[in-house]
């Protein structure tokens, strides 16, 4: 039995020691399926050497298409203490041109400096994606067009570049909590064979400081898949070296403030909607006298993996309603493993759920994990919710309950410990919110593949992925959820695209812990969502200073996120400027 196999070396296998990450072997991009435009088949004739350029970090570029003319001065950057910012370099080249690489100076300032390695650049890769549009939504079919996107931000220090060509380089400052306040001057230099073009660089550190990480507040919670890091990089399931390598692949998660680890009870609970289905991390088995037994062994390892990074405010357990009713489990008498159908409504389900989770309380003692574990759902029904919280309520009051809800079922079952509603669905209150948030409960939202916009797909602008934590800042939730943080496709550097779902929606890191322009644009809106709550909390007095940005919020507020006819860049961009204005002025 192949499963008990990989169980038994699981249960045998010792925590392992650190090991580098795999060396990633460079790869060919898709060709470009748009032809390119008459313009830049005439300009291209013109570009000859290696040019570059500052240009908005809040936009895509073509890889085929000529960039228009954009700044080739200074980029101006400004953040607080302990904040992350970034800029985007467009590259091209007539010629082609090999060896690309980027270097970044140390920051000088009147009587400061600060150490070239806060800043760090990459090579934005191309893959393949849905032109998109309003009609995408959860399905794909012949209509939608296929584009070349940037997306992933690679970790090669030395890149080549064919003729005719764009790539975009991303540079990210991380400003440490300790700096001086003050401007700084820098450069990024980009140096290739011979060539040499130095870009000016200014950094304004404003005095106010933005605490690590796991201090945040906003309630990330973005779904993991350790199974699809076993495929990607090819190592045996629940392995000590897959334990590793989920290490690697969820540390950038932790750092962007994750607050949630998502575990399943049984085999892949959303009904193989992914690549990769997930693998069970609980082991049922029906012994012979009809009795059940349960081997957490696989779960208590990832559990303290995630909790290892920094991630322990919750444990989110799917789900009691698996898609189809599905469950799966080893029989001893049979000596195989079976799966079947169990309706929520049938004494069966009853017989299954009653003993697992009275055995699932016993043990969550034992590790001391109760009280931040919850049974969670995924956009059911309210009837069959109902029957999770009965039994909940039955065989195991200690545990909370978490939904994922996108039929107003919070209402009806009042006792919803993290309730995530659909964006698109906008029921909820602010005074709901704080009734809960009174409660000690959290509130979030969520968007998937039936939101075109502002979302995060591989063909969405990057700044909507900044512009959904505004969101969250101007409705009072407590952050968002979204499915999923790593189920990729097939070969998701090459070809974004997935089934049903819009591309990317599945994914929002690249594999071997590689960043991507939304989730770093989606660090962003963290960020600023939290010196908000910051600002709001030490200097509760100083109303007018604090007025700009409280009046564009209630403005975002009062404004439909969904619409597309709104200016809402322009509107994000001066509430980032805003913002920075009044943490200026605060910090006098």
């Amino acid at each position: 039995m192949k499963k008990n196999k990989l169980y038994a070396a699981a249960l045998l296998a010792l925590a392992s020691a650190c090991t580098e990450a795999p060396q990633f072997i460079t790869y060919t991009e898709a060709n470009d399926p748009v032809p390119v435009s008459e313009r830049s088949v005439a300009a291209w004739k013109e570009v000859g050497a290696l040019r570059a350029q500052w240009v908005s970090a809040d936009s895509l570029y073509s890889r085929s298409e000529v960039p228009a003319e954009g700044n080739t001065g200074v980029c101006r950057l400004e953040g607080w203490k302990g904040e992350r910012v970034s800029a985007q370099i467009l590259l091209w080249t007539g010629t082609g041109i090999d060896g690309v690489m980027s270097k970044v100076k140390d920051f000088k300032a009147d009587g400061a400096s600060l150490d070239a390695g806060i800043a760090s650049t990459g090579f934005v890769r191309y893959t393949l994606a849905d032109q998109g549009g309003p009609d995408c939504r959860c399905e794909r079919g012949p209509r939608h067009k296929s584009i070349l996107v940037p997306d992933m931000i690679d970790t090669l220090q030395v890149f080549n570049m064919d003729a005719q060509t764009v790539r975009p380089v991303w540079l990210t400052v991380r400003i440490p909590q300790d700096a001086q306040p003050g401007v700084y001057q820098s450069e990024v230099k980009i140096v290739a064979d011979g060539q040499e073009l130095n870009l000016p660089l200014e950094l304004e550190v404003i005095d106010q400081t933005l605490p690590a990480y796991d201090q945040w507040s906003y309630h990330l919670d973005l779904w993991q898949h350790p199974s699809a890091v076993a495929r990607m990089h090819n190592l045996e399931m629940w392995s000590d070296e897959h334990f590793e390598a989920i290490k690697r692949q969820m540390k950038p998660l932790a750092e962007a403030g994750q607050k949630v680890i998502t575990t399943t009870l049984n085999r892949d609970p959303w009904g193989s909607q992914t690549f990769d289905d997930y693998e069970d991390m609980i082991i049922w088995t029906l012994r012979k006298d009809g009795t059940w037994s349960f081997d957490y062994t696989v779960f208590d390892r990832y559990v303290e993996v995630m909790m290892s990074l920094g991630v322990k405010k919750q444990i989110n357990c799917y789900s009691m309603l698996p898609w189809n009713n599905k469950l799966n489990w080893y029989e001893e008498k049979s000596n195989a493993f079976k799966e079947g159908s169990v309706s929520p409504q049938s004494e069966r389900y009853e017989e299954m759920w009653g003993a697992f989770l009275q055995d699932f309380v016993r043990h969550l003692k034992e590790k001391g994990w109760l009280e931040i574990t919850n049974i969670a759902t995924d956009e059911r029904t309210p009837e069959d919710m109902e029957v999770v919280v009965r039994l909940i309520n039955t065989y195991a009051p200690e545990l909370g309950f978490a939904m994922a809800d996108n039929h107003a079922s919070y209402r009806r079952i009042p006792n919803v410990r993290d309730c995530c509603v659909a964006q698109r669905q906008l029921y909820l209150t602010k005074e709901e919110i704080e009734e809960r948030r009174a409660k000690g409960y959290v509130t979030t939202f969520y968007v998937c593949c039936s939101t075109f916009f502002p979302n995060s797909f591989t063909y969405s602008q990057p700044w909507e992925s900044e512009l959904l934590s505004w969101h969250a800042i101007s409705k009072d939730y407590d952050g968002q959820l979204r499915w999923a943080y790593n189920s990729w496709p097939h070969r998701p550097e090459y070809d974004s695209r997935f089934r049903r779902f819009g591309s990317g929606d599945t994914y929002q890191i690249g594999s071997y812990g590689r960043s991507t322009l939304r989730f770093e644009r989606l660090i962003d809106g963290i960020e600023a969502y939290e010196k908000v709550k910051i600002l709001r909390k030490k200097y509760a007095g100083r109303t007018e200073e604090m007025k700009p940005v409280e009046d564009i919020l209630a403005q975002m507020a009062r404004l439909k996120l969904t619409d597309t006819t709104l200016p809402w860049h322009d509107i994000m961009d001066e509430a980032r400027q805003k913002l920075n204005a009044a943490s200026r002025e605060l910090a006098k």
